[in-house]
């Protein structure tokens, strides 16, 4: 797992949050106070000139109303003097005495005696002489850029206007002492949040150490250590929550352990299983597929985990998985191709909670393979041995119920009837028999009678009695050792197989043909082989010869008289002496049938 930076951790963003919620009330603190300071300063201030103003106002009431005579000081040097000594104070700028005609008859600036009888413009003034109105205004000086606060008021005599003070005074001391404050909170709130930093991170980590524990122990279950144990550092909600998590961890062990346990078992079910499993999600997707599955389907598991189980069985066309969900019967998957069958059955499970949720699907895969081929020869056999039983059978009884009707009294047409009626007797004789004889061969029941056979022999006269008895100009030409070779063999079966294999070359070999005989060695084996210059077998048909009834041309091996057994019963006499058969065949040039037999090829000793 990744770690986590300190910016990114608890521990960060607490110490943040402390901070935060500490700085964010000390702005509150911080500005209600330095604004209610402001205004009781600019109240004190505004109150402490006002009253100033009343006494100034009562000495120049004074001075305007005394009588004056020659010898006596003009008006505007006893307001000038009085000015004077209100003008001392830091916090006034300027003082103007104003009369009736609105011109200024005394200033306490000494540097701006100038305007002394000169109009004053200003409409407070003009409203404090019109009508005795007190007015205050704070606004910034041009020529400084400081903060002046201006005040009018009227000089009263018995409730007359008699004149105007305009005062100008210096208010940008008080926020001169306000900007001090400023500072002096500002340099609180720094050393003040310094100090809750220190406290946040110091707090901080005993609350984050313990959970910094649980997250490492975390990761380590992750990864599948359970040896880890978090440290109780306290009896507090962490304290319970680290003893809560050992105990989770416990008994996240003991799960795991069980889990592992049941999952190495089913492991080993699905790796001993002969049949097929598959197993999906909700949703149809392939979760897991075992080793049987594999080989059947033809895939590998890497390509198929994640893909519907529809598509992995070809089924998109017939069904879908909610289709599967609800199949209550076995579905055959048929994958035969023209060369080799191949067919599967499919169980299908659902994977069901008991709430009735739906987790999944379980596929059974099995190879019936051999089952339908068994089951298809089985079919097919049944076919052809009624087939070739009701040939013969409605041969005879079209015959018999002739001479029933009649016929027998005919001497030209009776013996041809009964010959007839005679040859299919003896077909079903034959081909009881046969049956008979691959019913034992089915049961292991060979009851073979061996003994040493000089094969050369014994392969001589079989030839030599076909040769005699045969009715075709067919020319017999035999490449075979002049030296004895033994082989143990029940001379009867082996007869038997011999004696079929070269009745159908001379079937289908055409007159003037010529039939061939070979033997040869190969190691502790002898291979013998009969070929004819026949009609030949399709490629097709080759394989399916020695199947039993199976019959190239049909037609013209039941015109024959053949059963279609002969073949088949060969193929099983050759395997029970430990031997193969096989044939080659040409189209329009004939076949060769081949067999093989062990034979005692090993040098005698001399004896002296």
């Amino acid at each position: 797992m990744k770690r986590v930076g300190f910016f990114r951790s608890i521990q960060m963003k607490f110490v943040l949050i402390y901070v935060l919620l500490i700085l964010f009330a000390m702005q509150i603190i911080s500005v209600y106070f330095v604004n209610s300071l402001e205004e009781k300063f600019t109240s004190n201030f505004k109150t402490s000139l006002e009253q100033r103003v009343n006494l100034l106002e009562y000495n120049l009431r004074e001075e305007m109303l005394k009588e004056r005579d020659e010898q006596s000081n003009t008006l505007e040097q006893d307001i000038r003097r009085v000015l004077e000594d209100f003008s001392s104070a830091s916090d006034v700028n300027e003082v103007r005495v104003i009369n009736m005609e609105n011109r200024i008859i005394g200033t306490s600036d000494s540097n701006n005696r100038g305007i002394v009888g000169q109009r004053l413009p200003d409409l407070s003034v003009k409203r404090a002489l019109s009508a005795g109105q007190t007015e205050d205004e704070m606004y910034i000086a041009e020529n400084t850029g400081q903060r002046v606060w201006v005040l009018t008021s009227p000089i009263l005599s018995n409730s007359e206007v008699i004149g105007a003070i305009y005062l100008v005074g210096d208010i940008e001391t008080v926020f001169t002492q306000l900007d001090d404050i400023n500072e002096i909170l500002f340099s609180a709130a720094v050393l003040a949040l310094a100090i809750t930093a220190i406290l946040g991170i110091t707090l901080a980590r005993t609350i984050t150490r313990p959970i910094t524990d649980m997250r490492r122990q975390a990761v380590a279950l992750g990864k599948g250590n359970f040896s880890r144990k978090v440290k109780v550092y306290g009896q507090d909600e962490i304290g319970e929550l680290a003893v809560t998590f050992n105990n989770l961890t416990k008994r996240l062990q003991e799960a795991q352990a069980t889990t592992e346990g049941e999952r190495r078992k089913l492991s080993s079910v699905l790796s001993y299983m002969t049949d097929g499993v598959i197993a999906t999600d909700r949703r149809g997707r392939v979760i897991l597929i075992n080793e049987p599955a594999s080989k059947m389907l033809n895939v590998s598991r890497e390509t198929v985990i994640s893909q519907p189980i529809v598509s992995l069985l070809n089924l998109e066309e017939d069904y879908s998985f909610d289709d599967l969900l609800n199949e209550q019967d076995s579905v055959i998957l048929d994958y035969s191709t023209h060369d080799r069958p191949y067919v599967l059955r499919a169980n299908f499970s659902v994977i069901q909670k008991e709430t009735g949720f739906v987790n999944g699907l379980i596929t059974v895969l099995h190879d019936i393979t051999e089952q339908e081929k068994i089951e298809m020869e089985r079919r097919e056999f049944v076919t052809n041995v009624s087939h070739e039983l009701r040939t013969p059978l409605t041969t005879m009884r079209s015959y018999l119920e002739a001479l029933a009707d009649g016929a027998w009294q005919d001497p030209d047409i009776a013996p041809n009837f009964l010959d007839v009626t005679q040859t299919e007797t003896e077909r079903m004789i034959r081909l009881v028999n046969d049956l008979l004889q691959l019913s034992k061969f089915d049961s292991q029941e060979y009851n073979l009678m061996k003994k040493d056979t000089d094969f050369i022999d014994f392969f001589n006269k079989i030839i030599d009695r076909f040769e005699m008895t045969k009715s075709q100009e067919v020319t017999f030409r035999r490449k075979l050792p002049r030296y004895p070779i033994y082989v143990t063999i029940d001379q009867d079966k082996l007869t038997q197989v011999i004696d079929n294999i070269i009745s159908n070359a001379l079937k289908y070999s055409p007159e003037g043909g010529l039939v061939s005989f070979k033997v040869e060695e190969h190691g502790n084996t002898i291979q013998i082989s009969i070929s004819d210059q026949g009609m030949g077998i399709p490629k097709k048909s080759l394989d399916r010869i020695f199947e039993r009834f199976y019959r190239v041309d049909r037609a013209r091996s039941r015109k024959m008289g053949g059963t279609g057994l002969g073949l088949a019963i060969a193929k099983e006499l050759i395997t029970a002496h430990g031997g193969h058969i096989w044939a080659k065949s040409v189209e329009g040039k004939g076949t060769t049938i081949f067999f093989t037999l062990p034979a005692d090829l090993s040098e005698e000793d001399d004896w002296e």
